[in-house]
């Protein structure tokens, strides 16, 4: 498989005897084992799955790819005693995800080498596989939109909102939320993170729905903001805004760019508008995986778009005391530009 060729390529560029992943994320991608505790071991020739014995059957099953070897102690006693029983010597770790005292035991042993991020980057080329899990994850987000929008009514609070819609989700297949989901009314809808509260939703307000769903492990996440009885003609407009620096943006990002240059794109419509400093987070972020995951569009990001990467694309304007709107697709680049996958509509709404 492509991934594991990449894995060896990066064995034999860093002079590596052997790949140690012991991250959830990671391990699962690589392996497919979705098991709590493990560790992944590949070396130019083999690949091992050590797990302990509440997992043997699943990790055999799972991990198809992949030697299964038995735990019969600690973790990371048990990975040490492994890998200088194979004469590894020179290994290849997560920089970003082992603890001190991890790397203080491993060091003691062997020569370690920092792969801070390198899985991550294979990770960002979707699979055939993945993109299937995906898609599938975006349709329960967009089917849950159209539901809860027969449901919300004035009066009702966010909380109530949030529990119907993650419910919901799980009855169409979903194992739960891919994050906390977002339920921001009226003068909320200015937190661009404001998590369903126990406040009333009131006719008048702007509300922001911000959710998505897990399906077998891989993420959906979308944002749709709509009316709820009327609008202020400020709201109207800051609405129409954000539709037009979004749909510019999925016109024109394409293969080739930067993830800073994806981002400007939308930027540059809402700051014409004079609402630029309202405009505080990135565009978007990739997803698989983990709902957060790279590459970033962002007005420092110098990510290269590739076909095959998924991401979100998000702009959106926050108004203090006011109110705010988002609008939010999930995309693959393709060969010619970005592929919605999440297909909700985008007309403005009121309830």
């Amino acid at each position: 498989m492509i991934k594991y060729d990449k894995v060896r390529a990066l064995l034999e560029k860093q002079q590596l005897d052997a790949l140690l992943i012991m991250s959830d994320y990671n391990r699962r991608y690589l392996s497919g084992f979705t098991g709590s505790s493990g560790a992944v071991i590949i070396t130019k020739n083999n690949q091992y799955l050590i797990s302990d014995f509440r997992y043997k059957s699943q990790a055999k099953e799972q991990a198809e790819h992949f030697d299964f070897v038995l735990q019969t102690k600690g973790l990371l006693p048990f990975v040490i005693e492994f890998l200088q029983d194979k004469n590894i010597k020179t290994i290849g770790f997560e920089g970003q995800h082992v603890n001190f005292n991890t790397y203080k035991d491993l060091k003691s042993h062997f020569e370690l080498v920092p792969l801070t991020g390198e899985v991550e980057k294979i990770r960002m080329i979707k699979t055939s596989d993945e993109l299937t899990l995906i898609q599938k994850a975006c349709e329960i987000a967009d089917e849950s939109f159209e539901y809860i929008l027969k449901y919300i009514q004035p009066g009702m609070t966010e909380l109530e909102v949030k529990n119907e819609l993650e419910n919901y989700m799980t009855k169409l297949g979903a194992s739960g939320p891919s994050f906390d989901t977002i339920v921001a009314s009226g003068y909320r809808g200015a937190l661009p993170h404001g998590v369903a509260s126990d406040k009333v939703i009131e006719t008048g307000d702007m509300v922001t729905l911000d959710f998505g769903a897990y399906y077998q492990g891989y993420a959906s996440d979308i944002t749709r903001s709509f009316g709820v009885g009327s609008l202020s003609d400020e709201m109207t407009k800051i609405y129409n805004i954000v539709l037009e620096s979004q749909l510019k943006a999925l016109d024109e990002i394409k293969s080739g760019m930067s993830g800073s240059e994806a981002d400007k794109i939308s930027r540059d419509v809402i700051k014409s508008y004079g609402y630029g400093d309202n405009f505080g987070h990135s565009l978007g972020h990739g997803f698989g995986l983990e709902v957060h995951e790279s590459p970033g569009l962002a007005q420092k990001s110098e990510f290269i778009l590739e076909e095959g990467m998924c991401f979100t694309v998000e702009p959106g304007i926050y108004v203090d005391n006011v109110g705010g709107v988002r609008i939010e697709d999930d995309c693959i680049v393709t060969e010619n530009g970005l592929k919605k996958l999440t297909h909700s509509s985008k007309d403005l709404f009121i309830i």
